[in-house]
Formats: C-alpha cells, sequence, structure tokens
C-alpha cells in the first residue's frame, strides 16, 4: 500500500489522475451547478457555494473515473481514447479504483455539508451513470436517453443545493439541460462515428449519420432553445425570466438552431462539429444570462 500511495507523489501520475477524472469536462458540469446555484439564492453563502462546486467537481470526476475503468478496453480500441491513462498502461487499474473511491467519498462528503437532496442527487447522478448509461452504450441507442439524466442534473442541483427542496422550479432546470443533451451528444456521436462502431457503439438516433438523425437532432436543438424561454410565462414557479433575456436567449438560440438546420440540410462532420460547438456556447450564455436576468431585472 506504501508502495502505491508513493506514486501518486510524481507529477506525470497526478496529470494522469486528472486525465482520468476528465477534470476539464468536470469543470463544465461544476459552471451549471454554480449558476443553478445563483439563479435560486435570495442569500450567497460562501460555504454552501464552495461545497457544492467542490462536491459537484469531485462526484463528476468520480463517475469518469469509473467509467474509464469499465471501458479501459474498449477505450484501447479507439484512437480517440487509446491514449488515456489506463489503456496506454500509465496508471493501473488500483490506482485507478484507488482515485475513484477516493473521490466519491470525498464529492459525497461536500455534498452532504449542502444538504441531503443534494447529496442523493449528486450519487444518483453517479450510479446511472456508471452502472446504466455506460454499460448501455454497447447495447442501444437508449443508452443516450439514459445519459442525459445524469447529464441533465448539474443546473438544476444548484437551485436543490440553494432552497433544500425540489419543486417546478428545479424540474424546468432539468428539462431544460435535458432536451439540450440530445442535441449535443448526437453531434458528438456523429463526428466519432467511425471511431464507435470499431467498438459497436451505435449512438445516433437511426443508427447513422444521415438524415433521420440529423432531423432529430434539429427537433431537440428547438425543443432545448423552447424549454429555455418557458420561465417567461410566469408558470414554473419562482422560476422567472424577464423579456429582455428571453430575447437575448432566443438570439443566442437562433444560431444553435441554424447549426442544426445546416446539418440536417447538408449532413457532414464538419455541420456535426460545428451542433457540437454552437452547442456549448449556447448552454454556457444561456445559463449566463439567467444568472444576469436574476439580478438585474427581477
Amino acid at each position: 500500500m506504501s508502495a502505491l500511495l508513493q506514486s501518486y507523489l510524481t507529477l506525470s501520475k497526478w496529470k494522469d489522475l486528472l486525465l482520468l477524472g476528465k477534470i476539464r469536462l468536470s469543470f463544465s458540469v461544476v459552471f451549471s451547478a454554480g449558476a443553478g446555484y445563483l439563479v435560486a439564492t435570495s442569500v450567497f453563502e460562501w460555504k454552501t457555494f464552495l461545497s457544492l462546486v467542490l462536491g459537484g467537481l469531485l462526484i463528476t470526476m468520480a463517475a469518469n473515473a469509473f467509467n474509464q475503468i469499465i471501458e479501459k478496453d474498449i477505450d484501447a480500441q479507439m484512437a480517440r481514447t487509446s491514449n488515456r491513462p489506463l489503456p496506454a498502461g500509465r496508471l493501473t487499474l488500483a490506482e485507478a479504483y484507488l482515485a475513484a473511491i477516493f473521490l466519491t467519498m470525498a464529492g459525497v462528503y461536500y455534498l452532504l455539508k449542502v444538504n441531503i437532496l443534494t447529496a442523493t442527487f449528486g450519487v444518483a447522478s453517479l450510479l446511472l451513470y456508471v452502472f446504466a448509461y455506460t454499460p448501455l452504450k454497447g447495447i442501444t441507442p437508449f443508452a443516450v436517453f439514459v445519459g442525459a439524466i445524469p447529464g441533465a442534473m448539474p443546473f438544476m442541483l444548484g437551485w436543490v443545493a440553494a432552497t433544500g427542496r425540489f419543486g417546478i422550479e428545479p424540474g424546468t432546470l432539468f428539462a431544460i439541460q435535458f432536451l439540450w443533451q440530445f442535441a449535443h451528444f448526437w453531434a458528438i456521436a456523429w463526428i466519432l462515428h467511425d471511431d464507435y462502431l470499431k467498438v459497436k457503439y451505435i449512438l445516433l438516433p437511426s443508427g447513422n449519420p444521415d438524415v433521420r438523425s440529423s432531423f432529430q437532432i434539429l427537433m431537440y436543438s428547438i425543443a432545448a432553445v423552447l424549454a429555455s424561454v418557458l420561465p417567461v410565462f410566469h408558470f414554473t414557479g419562482k422560476l422567472h425570466l424577464s423579456f429582455y433575456s428571453t430575447v437575448g436567449i432566443l438570439i443566442v438560440g437562433f444560431y444553435f438552431i441554424r447549426s442544426a438546420f445546416e446539418l440536417h440540410k447538408k449532413p457532414s462532420k464538419y455541420n456535426a462539429r460545428k451542433v457540437m460547438r454552437t452547442s456549448i456556447i449556447y448552454l454556457t450564455l444561456m445559463q449566463v444570462i439567467y444568472v444576469i436576468d436574476k439580478y438585474i431585472w427581477q
């Protein structure tokens, strides 16, 4: 055990542990959770916010680590993932398991400091991602639907962290990010379709990068934008959105939808990559607009 712990002290090991947890992707998840907290809170509490951010980061990294442990042999077969720490042999399974378990325990600890409901949703997200989404990827395209559930939790989790309750407001935030997941992930699946075929992952809705899949991407991009402006109609409880912010979201959403329309009009990896990029820009700016709206227009 002491030799194992000593191996963690090298700089290269730390770098690989961060790669195991997909640190950059995990930060984007934390951004959504932080935005949800700022939209919901009436009194900003640094300790709660920091516990949410740190707990969310750790639990997301844990889910990514377990995912890479389970898929290490599959990752070795794909060009995009063959250089990850486990298939490349830079980390051992024992090191990866130790890291994943530690990240899980630390993440749960910090989320419990927020409130028990936040911790419950955080653990549920990890379990769904690791034990449902990950194994289903090799069985059915329905895995995308299952994976969209934990993927949609961060925005909602911020509201739950701030209020300690679940209701129509966090439910709406969940719905927004849930619908967004499909266009975003299918764009990625389109780009990586050839690589995924090597391991028999069929994740596009039609099974192929064709007009049927691009039509689904277009429909879900429209649905995600429409869901984002629902609070302007005042039937989402305490979650409100001003007219000015609604216009801002629709403008940003137009570029997201337009990229999806271009993919449908001319299916290609190039246009799928544009959808992936605009989807990320849309989600980020939409959440920023929600936060700004809370503190300027309300």
